[in-house]
């Protein structure tokens, strides 16, 4: 095992031993959606188990001939020759059925605005957004590039590409301009769908500037950017390309047939970091990955649409706000809350105040909002009725026991299971979480694989650990909703996911099974930290650092945070010219932010004479790692200059 793995595994050998179990009640084991039989049923039917799920799940305009095809592996492909659009499934037929006045989305704005749409006022404007797109030139297979804040007009967009076929890329809205022009330049996206800004903690937050600065140059792919009103900043215009949302959008024919696309028709481009640097252009195409997450959305959560009120809490510029809130509760009928704002405003309450309000039933967040509601004491949530939760869900990074039984205890009142998911953008559904009706659930671990996913530890040879044991997690069967490859770079997709381990797609992740053999998550592996759920490349924030004319050299680390799981850390070697800036650590980070986004900005910038390197010139990062965690710096005899590590002690003293 590598170091860094062999140093995870060390660290959360304790774990391995936690005697805590939460079996469901009688009452929600009887009536629980999903049931021990699924297991059954997907052990002893194969990849067949997975065409039942498409067929009871999703309306099919022409039914599936094979249900996979994997000749061509590691390029796979699900319910070959079925037809289907997602949109439709999405709306139109819950609309069909009667349901139409079901609420879809309650939105409720930072500043305290709300809109509450129907599933027949959904469809409309996904229609209106439909006929608006296709107005502009937008056809199928074309690229739109989405830089919105969590505001209804993100789903909306996304399903009306979605709809016409249209490819979506979204991209967070916390990323920099120049992130967004790359994102736009790797697609070739035709069309930019933005808002003139958000709210932020209380103060209006600008959007369309970073779109603006993305299209400054020439030599992109963009004819039209449509802006959505939301925040009334004055934003710059430019005639012939900027247009309105209210007037392509509203004024748009509110009748659109939607055509049914292959079940590997793309649907959309998700942009992860990668260790090369270079963003990822993860693909999902359509069948496969609506029929994973609207199964794992009904089963891991036990949901029951007719009565559940589903909140997940993910920004839709990640996979979790694509798959759980755009795709998944709308495809099963589900009623969901969507907040734009922050936790912490107008008051630490506020997430709670929303539970009361709306009565949430399913809420479905991250470790590093758990631990930061536990630092603001369980007082605050005490103050609001919680009672209408029945399950809570924690997704993005490992899940530390104590935050566990914090968010059990006093948020879902001892009684509310916890389901805690392990995926990834590449995987596009959950893969490994504990069914709330069946298993009896540990704290701090996912414990298990999703029926019909085939998950399993390794070592370095690519073989089964015994339990007890860490290593490398991997998974031996193709899934439904897996990545079909990086956009316009197959040879990467094998290099980066197929190439580590024969016949097995290799997370990334390490990982250990505990005695009863349930899977713990260890984190990343590789140079991929991960920041309260948000993958950030080591390489992508070090290549931000050297572009500064100040900085020589850089090296990045993530170490341990109580807050955020890991926060950066960077070491920097200064050019003589940085020696006149007396606040270079500030210079460096507003750098790092501007260049990534403001989740990039180290937590730590150290000045150092050195970097620990080998005799063939390799960063030793572990060692900087042990600097940047407080610990005694391990073994440096591999170093080509025993020295560095006492010259960067020296240096940090000063």
């Amino acid at each position: 095992m590598s170091d860094s793995a062999q140093k995870q595994g060390d660290a959360f050998e304790n774990l391995l031993h936690e005697e805590r179990r939460f079996p469901p009640t009688d009452e929600f084991a009887a009536n629980a959606v999903a049931q021990p039989s699924l297991y059954e049923e997907a052990s002893s039917q194969g990849s067949e188990f997975w065409a039942a799920q498409a067929r009871n799940l999703l309306t099919w305009d022409t039914d599936f001939t094979q249900t996979l095809d994997w000749s061509d592996a590691p390029f796979a492909k699900w319910f070959v020759g079925g037809k289907v659009n997602a949109a439709y499934n999405a709306l139109d037929r819950h609309v069909a059925a009667g349901l139409g006045d079901r609420v879809a989305i309650h939105f409720e704005g930072e500043p305290g605005d709300t809109r509450t749409i129907t599933y027949a006022e959904l469809t409309e404007e996904v229609k209106k957004a439909s006929n608006a797109f296709e107005s502009l030139g937008v056809a199928k297979g074309d690229r739109v590039a989405v830089y919105l804040p969590m505001i209804p007009e993100a789903v909306i967009t996304m399903l009306a590409c979605a709809r016409i076929g249209a490819v979506h890329s979204v991209v967070f809205g916390g990323f920099s301009a120049e992130a967004l022009r790359s994102r736009i330049d790797d697609a070739e996206a035709k069309l930019v769908v933005t808002s003139d800004g958000t709210y932020r903690r209380g103060k209006p937050s600008a959007l369309k500037p970073a779109v603006d600065g993305a299209l400054g140059r020439e030599g992109h792919t963009v004819s039209s950017v449509v802006v959505v009103k939301r925040n009334g900043e004055p934003v710059e215009w430019t005639e012939g390309r900027d247009l309105w949302w209210h007037d392509v959008v509203d004024s748009a024919s509110p009748e659109h047939t939607a055509e049914a696309h292959d079940s590997e028709h793309p649907l959309f481009i998700l942009y992860t970091s990668g260790t090369t640097g270079k963003p990822k252009g993860i693909l999902h195409t359509t069948g496969g990955y609506l029929t994973q997450t609207a199964f794992t959305h009904k089963n891991t959560f036990d949901l029951r649409p007719e009565t559940d009120v589903f909140w997940c809490t993910a920004d839709i510029g990640w996979v979790t706000g694509h798959s759980y809130v755009t795709y998944a509760p709308l495809i099963n009928g589900a009623t969901q809350l969507m907040y734009e704002g922050t936790p912490d405003t107008p008051h630490q309450g506020r997430w709670w105040e929303l539970v009361e309000k709306y009565k949430v039933s399913i809420l479905y967040t991250a470790p590093t909002a758990i631990r930061t509601f536990m630092k603001w004491g369980r007082d605050i949530p005490q103050k609001f009725d919680l009672s209408s939760i029945r399950v809570l869900g924690s997704v993005g990074e490992p899940i530390n026991p104590e935050a566990w039984m914090w968010y059990r205890e006093v948020i879902g009142g001892s009684k509310a299971p916890i389901v805690d998911t392990w995926w990834q953008t590449e995987t596009g559904a959950h893969m490994i979480a504990p069914m709330p009706g069946v298993t009896a659930t540990k704290p701090g671990s996912a414990q298990v694989a999703v029926p019909g996913i085939s998950i399993d530890v390794v070592d370095e040879l690519g073989e089964s650990v015994p339990n007890g044991s860490g290593g490398y997690l991997v998974i031996r069967e193709p899934w439904p909703a897996m990545l079909r490859g990086i956009w316009g770079d197959p040879e990467r997709f094998k290099e980066t996911y197929w190439s580590r381990f024969d016949n097995m797609y290799f997370a990334g992740d390490g990982a250990k099974k505990d005695e009863d053999g349930d899977i713990w998550l260890l984190g990343r592996v590789d140079d991929v930290m991960n920041i309260s759920g948000h993958r950030l490349s080591t390489t992508e924030i070090e290549s931000a650092l050297v572009s500064h004319p100040s900085v020589a050299e850089a090296a990045v680390v993530g170490a341990a945070d109580e807050t955020t799981g890991e926060a950066v850390v960077a070491f920097v070697i200064l050019r003589g010219s940085a020696k006149d800036d007396d606040d270079i650590v500030t210079t460096l980070r507003n750098h790092v932010g501007k260049e990534i986004g403001p989740i990039a900005k180290p937590r730590n910038i150290l000045v150092v004479p050195e970097l620990p390197k080998t005799r063939s010139g390799k960063i030793m990062r572990r060692l900087l790692k042990d600097v940047a965690e407080g610990r005694e710096a391990g073994d440096s005899s591999t170093l080509a200059d025993n020295t560095v590590m006492q010259q960067i002690a020296a240096s940090l003293r000063k």
